[in-house]
């Protein structure tokens, strides 16, 4: 089998998320009419998942797009049944879903190892054809990667979530007092002392909007799909993209959030969410923090603050409130103890479920002891 990519895991100044693919399976070989001998079977176009590759390396390696199977061979007096052609491998991100050029969706590879044929190969020739053989299945295909990560940190541009990632992990995102600093994702990993990992991902900013595909929307939100649980960073100052745009105080940017997420798909508001209010150490943050977490317990009395359109269906309900300081650090061990509660709680909640339903469907004949005659 021969890998048509076999790529390094590397940093780069642009990040790909999307990439569009023509593939295309092996024709078949031709079958030998007077000995009826069979051709072989074109190759198959193969996706494969692998941990250590990015589709930004996939399209400066491939600047053509194009993968194309091997043709089987044709059959001959020396071997009466042709060899199949060879196969052809596309090595792509764990993460990535795999979608016919109509949006259609073929599959998803979401750990390492896990492989799916995108193009089979044709038939080689043989009696029933005429000793004709057929071609291969040619189509585009798109690869969109969905970064899979244990938590996605959601916030409005400058809120601090690039510093906080810094703070939490050992990633070294840019980080400037300007907003969309983070133009790609990034993750970081928070180490524990017994060796526990958690992948944490740093997001494009949101801004109102995002559902309907404005600055960087649709772009940040796919990623915020395959994250176990959300973490919403907010400014305890507020925030203001523009001079042209309104203020928003914490508490409006929390619901603001919430309803970008709702409106681009309702069942993310699902997760589990934990809040961390940042900038901690800007003047009057604790008077702030106590007026927001008043707000928060009380939240539908406040509702009337936001734009009509963007008042969520239901308060947002968070498992843990933290305040931090990414610039001072202060607070950000407590966060790092309450992601790792919410996650084992999760973990616990879901391994209950799957053995009630595993006990849900044994037969209620075996769950009685046979009695002996």
């Amino acid at each position: 089998m021969v890998c048509c990519s076999r790529l390094c895991l590397r940093k780069y100044g642009n990040f790909v998320d999307n990439l569009r693919l023509y593939v295309k399976g092996g024709s078949g070989g031709m079958g030998l009419p007077r000995l009826g001998g069979q051709g072989g079977r074109g190759g198959d176009v193969w996706v494969v998942a692998e941990d250590s590759v990015t589709l930004k390396r996939i399209k400066d390696r491939h600047p053509q797009k194009r993968f194309v199977a091997g043709v089987g061979e044709n059959s001959s007096i020396r071997a009466l049944k042709g060899n199949k052609g060879q196969d052809c491998e596309i090595c792509a991100p764990t993460g990535i879903t795999v979608t016919s050029d109509d949006g259609k969706v073929l599959g998803e590879l979401d750990a390492e190892g896990q492989r799916m044929v995108v193009a089979r190969g044709g038939r080689g020739g043989s009696h029933d054809s005429g000793f004709l053989p057929s071609k291969g299945q040619a189509r585009t295909i798109r690869l969109d990667l969905k970064l899979i990560a244990d938590v996605g940190l959601v916030g409005f541009p400058n809120a601090g979530k690039s510093s906080l990632l810094s703070q939490l992990s050992h990633a070294k995102p840019q980080i400037a007092s300007y907003a969309f600093t983070t133009l790609r994702p990034e993750i970081g990993k928070i180490m524990y002392e017994d060796y526990r990992q958690v992948a944490v991902a740093d997001l494009p900013g949101l801004i109102e909007g995002a559902h309907i595909n404005k600055g960087m929307g649709h772009k940040f939100l796919k990623h915020v799909e395959r994250t176990k649980q959300l973490l919403f960073v907010v400014d305890i100052g507020g925030f203001q993209l523009s001079q042209k745009t309104p203020f928003r105080t914490a508490f409006e940017a929390v619901q603001l959030l919430t309803k970008e997420l709702e409106l681009y798909k309702e069942e993310l508001l699902l997760k589990p969410a934990i809040l961390a209010v940042n900038k901690m150490d800007l003047p009057n943050a604790e008077e702030n923090l106590k007026e927001l977490i008043d707000q928060l317990h009380h939240q539908e009395d406040f509702f009337h603050l936001l734009p009509e359109d963007m008042v969520p269906k239901g308060p947002t309900h968070f498992k843990h409130i933290v305040a931090v300081s990414a610039s001072t650090g202060s607070g950000v061990e407590e966060l790092k103890v309450r992601v790792r509660q919410s996650l084992d709680e999760q973990a616990a909640s879901a391994m209950e479920e799957d053995q009630r339903a595993r006990l849900g469907a044994v037969p209620a004949s075996a769950m009685t002891s046979t009695g002996t005659p």
